[in-house]
């Protein structure tokens, strides 16, 4: 550790679906945070330990900030806004694709109420004309004072190493938060049943994958076949999209686990057998109890 050591925390907001877990997933080096196409993805806040030499960065991957339509989607936004003010620094997403929308200035709004340094990320240039952006960067200089202005490409890694850099500058000298071979907060538990939750992302259509849980009922260590056992329960809302999840003779379920324990495997770094079963919890997103079973706490926001 270098003798002027930075350290401090770094929240990313922005829309549902502008690239911020994969953004994080670049910097850290390793898949912590769930990707899918579908909006609202991210549900926990989830911390990213990036640790060099010079400095550590913990980044927090919060839930795009949207307007609610349950209980589950009021925790979502509450878990998002709440960090604004506890960081040292802010950066709000956005996907140079889409430009400005209407869940741009719901976050602007917010934003014009933040201490901290905010810079604006303007992600997956990769998909757009260079000449594009200039206008683009044009329009938010209007919308906020932004501390400066970078566009990236979390996906192809484009100036995300730029990114960093500006990053340390503006942190405060501190100490090193977590070990240097930490890269997430969350326990195992948490990041295998998001990997299981991924899957049936990928997987499924329509309102299926905004209806599920995944809840890990047990965790054996290695037995005698040298595999780590893995017992958890994807909860639905309906019995009809119970037969979904489970598929033509158990089909769907079966895909859901192959593609599941792969990557549990190499996050264990250890064979994995993997059980799931499928749930029936009526209207479980907006019942503060089942929330709270499932890993949505208010108190944690």
């Amino acid at each position: 550790m270098t003798e002027n050591f930075k350290s401090g925390f770094v929240t990313i907001v922005g829309r549902p679906n502008v690239g911020k877990s994969t953004f994080m997933n670049r910097v850290i080096g390793e898949k912590i945070a769930i990707m899918s196409d579908k909006p609202q993805t991210t549900r926990n806040k989830i911390q990213g330990v990036m640790t060099d030499k010079e400095s550590q960065i913990i980044f927090i991957d919060t839930p795009g900030i949207h307007k609610p339509k349950h209980k589950l989607g009021d925790y979502m936004v509450n878990v998002a806004e709440n960090t604004l003010n506890e960081v040292d620094a802010v950066l709000f997403m956005i996907n140079a694709e889409e430009g400005y929308g209407r869940g741009d200035q719901f976050i602007l709004d917010r934003l014009q109420r933040v201490d901290q340094p905010v810079f604006l990320i303007i992600n997956k240039i990769d998909k757009v004309h260079p000449d594009d952006l200039l206008p683009l960067i044009d329009q938010y200089k209007e919308k906020l004072d932004f501390e400066e202005i970078i566009p990236i490409s979390a996906l192809e890694g484009n100036n995300v190493n730029h990114l960093l850099e500006v990053l340390k500058k503006h942190l405060p000298e501190g100490p090193q938060f977590y070990p240097e071979d930490q890269i997430t907060d969350h326990p195992e538990r948490f990041v295998i049943s998001e990997f299981i939750r991924e899957k049936v992302l990928h997987l499924t259509r329509e309102e299926i994958p905004h209806s599920i849980a995944v809840v890990i009922e047990g965790i054996e260590p290695r037995n005698e076949h040298d595999k780590v056992e893995i017992q958890a329960a994807i909860i639905v809302e309906r019995k009809s999209q119970k037969g979904i999840i489970i598929g033509k003779q158990g089909s769907m379920l079966k895909e859901i686990g192959k593609r599941a324990r792969r990557d549990i495997e190499s996050l264990l770094g250890s064979k994995v057998y993997l059980e799931l079963w499928v749930k029936v919890q009526k209207d479980w997103r907006n019942k503060q109890i089942q929330l709270s079973d499932f890993g949505y706490r208010e108190d944690e926001y």
